[in-house]
């Protein structure tokens, strides 16, 4: 519905100006921020450009989102290719390209901590290929063999004649070479580069301001988008009057966005938020309005005792075992609903004609956006595009594009004009995915020397593969409800041998959409696994330690870890007066981590976290600063969710629609984090993930110590802490 003319720029102008971007469009980030355009460069391979100044460009697949992907695949890319490491730089692949050329540059999904481990191999495969070529390009030039050549800091030495010749002015001979195959990687223990704490590529750009987000993208004549959805999940729009907004500053267009929502395309941001606020709309509910936190929780209770449940570990004969014990322990344990809650909230921009689409975007996964974008243009993928740029915030909400769809949706509308599509903080609140809602029961036996002899664990509770990707389910069961909990594999093995063991999930899904999260579901699996052992520890009159030292013989890394954390903290001598200690591990996204804390809880029942020892066991430590941070990082973002984070349902809606109702962490709050970095070689884990999930139970194990009470439900916000 276009209600005044589209711009005052003419449309052959902007038409002429969006096609300049499509093809031209150079956007700095990072370390490139610094940088001009570059004029055309030798392409070594498609990982490696080299410019005649000797600049290494790096072209990246995986997203930055500030764990540090970028720094860690260029040192990757150094190690091989013997490079001066302050002339690399980075620059993002488009997906289209990627298309064209046969996915030259393998996957783009940045999620479940894959940036480096998944791409590492191919990547320092192109480090090494093309030192090899630069080496044979000097080679011939000097017409000697390239076996008498060595490569160092960017530079091809001949040693027995003393000449030597700079990367970039072989670069253009090296390119027209054939790549030569199966070059070998260098043995880890000759590593120079991966291993070492280098200096993080994008810090600079980041502390001058220079680093361009999706949401400070500006183009000529582009026009600002502001949504608004149907605040209950699968209702949609009954009617709107477009005339009570057409006339407020800046309008140009009020918009049906498919059925389910509207927007309002002005000049800037404000004005179409103004309007947008001020808009009339009466939404169609749908049978969703019934449902609140109160409903779905009595669904959730329903299904820890159903007959019916899928088995995602068992071994022996748990029940049995369980019935006959000396003595039983139950426990039902709950987590929430929670939101991502970047800062940056979502938006895209796009420029849609009937023959090509061009978007920029921040997104976790470029070839799932093209294929998002192609499907709204209504075009093929060939003639789409999705320009990556920095996210400000991820934490798995940009791996589904629910928001690029409705941007594109909203950019059809106004053909040949880049239409950014801005979320206000308030949609972002109430339009996310959030981490599924799941209740635990946990049953166990102990024998009268206070052994366990049987353990049954019933999850009740939203499946994400379900709502994401169905096809995956297994005969309808989803394998990463049991993150952290399976009998073997790199994934999320459990760390405990039990005599008989059943782990088993009852589907409960409801209308509020799930996805994954950081941690996904190692969160809440870490908490109740993890805090039942103490239950059962405390039952059997053992330490806590000790107790899961006993199960613990055929699982020597989550061994390792647990060690670590507990001699850094001292585990074998009191805490200071006040100060009570927990403890908790857990193995996911292919690597071990544990984690103690430190907490002191006052008699009004107000808590202190004073200190969290981390120990991180991913096989090989590309950049062991980089690591430190993203535990302290995903300490902060753990422990916020641990404190504060649940979204709660009233009217089929979300209820927290800003801060002030979902609160993060703040840095008085913060506790202080020793992080023991330990790779124990032979394999790649991740790191941004795995360390989230073991600062919560850790934290909720050191309030039993502090008060005998032992917090079964989270968000602490609404718990009382008062010693018991």
């Amino acid at each position: 519905m276009t209600l005044i003319e589209t711009t005052t720029t003419s449309r052959r102008a902007v038409l002429k100006a969006a096609a300049g971007l499509t093809v031209g469009f150079y956007l700095p980030t990072g370390a490139m921020a610094q940088q001009p355009a570059p004029a055309a460069a030798p392409e070594i391979n498609a990982w490696v450009v080299i410019r005649p100044d000797d600049t290494v460009v790096l072209r990246m697949a995986r997203t930055e989102m500030g764990q540090g992907t970028r720094t860690g695949l260029c040192q990757m890319i150094a190690e091989e290719l013997h490079c001066d490491w302050s002339k690399i730089v980075t620059e993002y692949v488009t997906p289209g390209q990627s298309l064209a050329r046969n996915r030259a540059w393998g996957a783009f999904l940045t999620a479940g901590s894959q940036g480096i481990r998944q791409s590492q191999d191919y990547v320092r495969r192109g480090g090494a290929t093309a030192r090899v070529m630069l080496i044979q390009a000097a080679a011939d030039a000097w017409g000697v063999p390239a076996a008498q050549c060595t490569a160092k800091d960017s530079v091809v030495t001949h040693a027995a004649s003393g000449r030597q010749v700079r990367y970039g002015q072989v670069a253009a001979a090296a390119a027209r070479l054939s790549p030569p195959a199966n070059v070998p990687l260098k043995d880890p223990k000759d590593w120079t580069v991966i291993g070492t704490s280098v200096k993080r590529l994008d810090t600079a750009a980041k502390t001058t301001g220079a680093l361009v987000y999706g949401s400070d993208l500006k183009m000529p004549g582009m026009l600002v988008a502001v949504p608004k959805e149907c605040p209950v999940f699968g209702g949609k729009v009954a009617s709107f009057d477009a005339a009570k907004v057409a006339s407020m500053p800046g309008v140009r267009h009020v918009l049906k966005v498919g059925e389910t929502a509207v927007a309002v395309v002005a000049d800037t941001f404000w004005q179409a938020k103004t309007a947008l606020d001020a808009l009339p709309v009466t939404w169609d509910y749908g049978p969703n309005r019934a449902v609140s936190s109160e409903t779905i929780a009595a669904s959730l209770r329903e299904g820890l005792e159903a007959t019916e449940a899928f088995v995602g570990n068992t071994n022996g004969d748990a029940r049995a075992a369980i019935a006959s014990a000396a003595r039983k322990v139950e426990a039902v344990y709950s987590y929430p609903f929670q939101n991502h809650a970047p800062m940056e909230t979502m938006n895209a921009t796009v420029v849609w004609t009937p023959t090509r689409c061009d978007v920029w975007c921040p997104t976790q996964n470029g070839e799932a956006a093209l294929a998002a974008t192609a499907q709204a243009a209504g075009l093929p993928q060939t003639a789409c595009d999705v320009h990556r740029v920095d996210l400000g915030g991820g934490f798995g909400r940009r791996t589904t594009h629910d928001w690029l769809i409705q941007a594109v949706t909203i950019a059809r509308q106004v053909p040949g004009v880049p239409i950014k599509t801005q979320w206000t903080r308030e949609e972002d609140m109430v339009q996310g995915r959030y981490h599924p809602v799941t209740m635990c029961k946990l049953t166990g036996g102990l024998d009268a020397q206070g052994n366990v002899v049987g353990l049954h664990m019933r999850i009740s509770g939203q499946s994400i593969l379900s709502y994401v990707f169905p096809t995956a389910l297994q005969n309808g069961r989803d394998p990463v409800q049991f993150q952290g909990l399976n009998a073997g594999g790199n994934e999320g093995q459990i760390g405990y041998a039990f005599p008989n063991l059943l782990i088993d999930h009852a589907m409960r899904n409801t209308h509020v959409p799930p996805h994954f999260w950081r941690g996904v579901n190692h969160n809440q699996n870490a908490i109740y696994l993890e805090c039942f052992l103490d239950e059962l520890a405390h039952a059997a009159g053992q330490d806590p330690l000790a107790f899961r030292r006993k199960l613990m013989g055929n699982h020597p890394r989550h061994l390792a870890v647990l060690n670590a954390v507990a001699a850094k903290i001292g585990w074998d001598t009191p805490p200071a007066a006040g100060i009570h200690r927990g403890i908790a591990q857990q193995m996911g996204f292919g690597s071990y981590v544990a984690a103690a804390a430190e907490v002191s809880v006052d008699t009004a029942g107000r808590l202190k976290i004073h200190r969290i020892v981390a120990a991180t066991d991913c096989g090989v430590a590309v950049n062991p600063r980089q690591i430190e941070m993203q535990v302290e990082g995903s300490f902060a973002y753990g422990l916020s969710a641990l404190l504060y984070g649940a979204c709660t349902v009233k009217d089929g809606q979300i209820v927290e629609t800003n801060f002030d109702s979902y609160n993060v962490l703040r840095i008085d709050e913060m506790p202080a984090v020793e992080t023991i970095v330990m790779p124990s070689g032979g394999f790649w884990g991740g790191v941004g993930e795995p360390t989230i999930m073991v600062a919560a139970p850790a934290v909720l194990n050191a309030i039993f110590a502090a008060t005998g009470r032992r917090i079964r439900t989270v968000p602490l916000k609404d718990q009382d802490l008062r010693r018991a």
